[in-house]
C-alpha cells in the first residue's frame, strides 16, 4: 500500500474532511510551501523531540524553528532534545524521514502547537515529501489534542 493511502484512510476513518495535493518532491518545509504556492508561514512543520517522559511532537510554521527550551518549560520536562533519525524511522515507519504528520496516528505522543498555527485550517506534509493535506484546525485538535502555546523562536530563518 502506498505510504499516503494509509494516512488518508486513517483521516477518512476518523471522519475528517480533508483536501490533498501532490507536488514534486521537496527536501525542506519552506520548499514544500513554495511548491504548494502558499506562504511558508501557512504550512505546518512537525518536529519530534525526546524528553524525560518520552517522545512528543512540536508543530511550528515551515519558516520557524522550535524553541526547545520553551517546550521543555511548558511541559515541565527536566531535559529535551531533538529525536534522532533512527528514532524517527522507528516511530513513523509509514513516513519518509521528515514527512511525519503532526498528530502521530493517534499515538500517545503529546503534541504542542505554536499559536501562529492555530487558525481555521492547518496544512502539513503527510507520509511523503510530495503530499500535503489541509484540514480544519478543530478536526486536527480532535486527532491530536494539542497544547497551544508560543513555541517558535523569535528569529525566522530562510
Amino acid at each position: 500500500m502506498p505510504l499516503i493511502k494509509r494516512w488518508l484512510e486513517y483521516l477518512g476513518g476518523q471522519g475528517i474532511r480533508y483536501s490533498h495535493s501532490v507536488h514534486h518532491r521537496e527536501e525542506t518545509a519552506i520548499a514544500t510551501a513554495e511548491a504548494e504556492r502558499m506562504p511558508a508561514h501557512a504550512l505546518a512543520k512537525t518536529v519530534v523531540y525526546k524528553g524525560d517522559t518520552g517522545f512528543g511532537l512540536a508543530v511550528v510554521a515551515a519558516d520557524e524553528l522550535v524553541d526547545l527550551e520553551k517546550v521543555r518549560r511548558l511541559l515541565g520536562l527536566s531535559h529535551i532534545r531533538l529525536a534522532r533519525e533512527e528514532e524517527l524511522a522507528r516511530l513513523f515507519p509509514d513516513c519518509e524521514l521528515g514527512a511525519m504528520p503532526p498528530f502521530g496516528d493517534g499515538s500517545e505522543m503529546p503534541v504542542i502547537v505554536d499559536t501562529a498555527m492555530a487558525r481555521d485550517f492547518i496544512a502539513f506534509t503527510i507520509a511523503t515529501h510530495r503530499d500535503v493535506v489541509r484540514i480544519r484546525f478543530s478536526d486536527f485538535a480532535l486527532l491530536a489534542n494539542p497544547k497551544v502555546a508560543t513555541i517558535a523562536l523569535s528569529e525566522i530563518y530562510v
